[in-house]
């Protein structure tokens, strides 16, 4: 696959993620937030698992990799899709889609403090300028420092647990395909999603009646296209060009989350939340090392010609 392809495909997960962060906020409105995402997740789950059969990529877990498929259900199905979707109940879809825009600086943040690695400088540039992004989105989006919301505070605790589950992520995909990884995740998070919904909703399975044809039409987009088939083009996007290149195109995710909770959910685009996007996107890319690592990767292209 040539590369304008896949960063044409790459552009279309971005979009489709975008709107996704509007879509879960429709969800949450309609249907209780933990019992519609168990169900999302399952959904999605069942969706890996079908194509991958197709594909002839299907196989059982060895022990070992037993440990990480559970603590990455964890920390990037379970830990972030119940912060994501109680947050999102409880604050706009474009805070919401700017916060989550922190995935790529955090899990950078997070392996230098794990791995003991000092940050350079444009690193630490790129930290200053995500956090005072994140500042002006949550504080002046929300009208003030006594506004900002606890459904803010519930987005950043879902990016920070899928920032932590890259590290087992990426530690898993030694041995077993990306994709699969993915299914099995959601497969195990979705079950114990839905087994804290019986707990903390026991109302929750008659919350599903609530829903019109077009809800439903929103869930099974965000189930399907955006988190099956979404995770496992991105996760192959990755071994083709790059995770550098790869991350560098999350930063289009913040974007097209404002723009949809502005055309799906009519949310008033504050000048606070262009702020927020003028700081954060820099800071992504400064932050994470994901400039850095092109721009090294570009340098030796030109030397190897």
């Amino acid at each position: 696959m040539s590369g304008s392809r896949v960063y044409f495909i790459l552009t279309a997960i971005m979009l489709m993620w975008g709107i996704n962060v509007s879509i879960i906020k429709i969800l949450v409105e309609h249907f209780t937030p933990v019992t519609i995402t168990a169900c999302r997740i399952f959904a999605a789950a069942i969706t890996v698992f079908l194509t991958l059969g197709i594909l002839g990529k299907v196989r059982w877990p060895r022990h070992n990799e037993w440990i990480y498929i559970v603590g990455g259900a964890f920390l990037s199905v379970v830990g972030h899709h119940y912060f994501l979707s109680e947050g999102l109940s409880k604050t706009t879809a474009a805070n919401g889609g700017l916060i989550l825009g922190l995935g790529p600086l955090l899990t950078a943040i997070l392996s230098m403090a794990l791995l003991k690695q000092r940050p350079t400088k444009i690193r630490l540039l790129g930290f200053l300028l995500g956090g005072a992004g994140v500042s002006f989105t949550v504080l002046a989006g929300s009208g003030g420092v006594t506004a900002a919301s606890t459904g803010d505070f519930n987005v950043f605790l879902s990016i920070l647990s899928q920032a932590l589950s890259f590290i087992v992520i990426k530690k898993a995909a030694e041995t077993l395909d990306p994709r699969l990884l993915t299914g099995y995740m959601l497969l195990i998070g979705s079950v114990i999603l839905f087994l804290i919904s019986l707990w903390k909703e026991p109302w929750g399975l008659e919350s599903l009646t609530n829903g019109s044809p077009a809800v439903w039409t929103a869930f099974f987009f965000s189930a399907i296209l955006a988190t099956a088939l979404g995770h496992m083009v991105y996760n192959r996007a990755i071994g083709q060009i790059g995770a550098a290149e790869a991350s560098i195109f999350l930063n289009l995710n913040t974007f097209f989350s404002l723009i949809g909770a502005s055309l799906f959910l009519g949310e008033a685009i504050l000048p606070a939340h262009f702020i927020g996007l003028l700081l954060i996107v820099p800071g992504v890319l400064l932050g994470s090392g994901s400039l850095e690592e092109w721009m090294l990767r570009q340098r030796r292209k030109l030397q190897q010609r």
